[in-house]
């Protein structure tokens, strides 16, 4: 996988458990703030679309995965 694969899937990762723990009904629910967490993931992506840069995949190059076109 390259680094904007890596990237997504980290992406919706984060957001599909954060929505899980913050959400009350769910089942593996711990506390309303982990919505701030999802917020968190929606404004870094947002700011890498308008600026076309992101520090996940800074940090995955520096790990050695393969830049994506």
């Amino acid at each position: 996988m390259s680094s904007w694969q890596i990237v997504r899937l980290i992406a919706g990762i984060f957001t599909l458990l954060s929505l899980a723990l913050g959400i009350p009904g769910s089942p593996v629910f711990v506390s309303p703030w982990w919505l701030a967490f999802t917020a968190f993931v929606g404004a870094n992506l947002l700011q890498s679309a308008l600026t076309g840069w992101c520090m996940m995949e800074v940090i995955l190059r520096k790990l050695g995965v393969r830049e994506g076109c």
